[in-house]
Parts: C-alpha cells; structure tokens; sequence
C-alpha cells in the first residue's frame, strides 16, 4: 500500500491550498479515505473523511472551510483548504480503513507519509 501526498507548502493566513494523495496498493473504490494532521507537539487529530460514495465527515475547526473529495477512476485524494489559519499548521497525512469509525476510533490502517502545510499570519 502506498499513499503519496503532495501539495503542502508555504501560505499566509486567509489563503488557500490544494492537498493530493496518489494511492496504490489496493483497491482505493473500495476504502474509507481521509486525512489526518498533526501539529508540533501535539498529537495528530481527524480531519476529514469521505466515504466510498463520497459521504464526508469533517472535525468541527475545519467546516466550511475544507473540502475532502476523490476521484476513483485517478485513484486520488483531495482536500482543498481555505480560509487557512495559523493553527492549521501541521504536517498532513493521507489516511485509508474501511469504515470511518474505524478511522475515528482506532485510527487509520493505511497511511502515507506526511506533506507540511505552514500558515504565517
């Protein structure tokens, strides 16, 4: 199983970035896929799921200003953030299960390496 992130990087307080995630390994039709963050020093947290006909799930300090989505026919996650914040500074990880409450409750069994994400203010 492989999961590739991209698209972090550098951006003042108010703008906007696109993550990708590039899966393969298994069949990504058929997996919860999501994204998980995790600031220095404090523990990675949820941050948004889509399920397999595209049902999504956001942590509260994130609504209205994410989107989660995926392509199934490209084998690729998204999540488009907006409005950044400060405090969404944190590395993010593209994450894979079968179910979201899984994700939630015994975190994720597939993951990626991380992409950073910076937010200056």
């Amino acid at each position: 199983v492989q999961l590739q992130a991209s698209g972090g990087g550098l951006v003042q307080a108010g703008g906007s970035l696109r993550l990708s995630c590039a899966a393969s390994g298994f069949i990504f039709s058929t997996k919860v896929m999501g994204w998980f963050r995790q600031a220095h020093g404090k523990e990675r947290e949820f941050v948004a799921a889509v399920g397999r006909f595209g049902t999504t799930d956001y942590t509260g300090s994130v609504k209205g200003r994410f989107t989660i989505s995926r392509d199934n026919a490209k084998n690729t996650l998204y999540l488009e953030m907006k409005s950044l914040k400060p405090e969404d500074t944190a590395v993010y990880y593209c994450v894979g299960d079968d179910t979201v409450q899984h994700i939630k409750a015994f975190g994720p069994k597939y993951w990626g390496q991380g992409t950073l994400v910076t937010v200056s203010s």
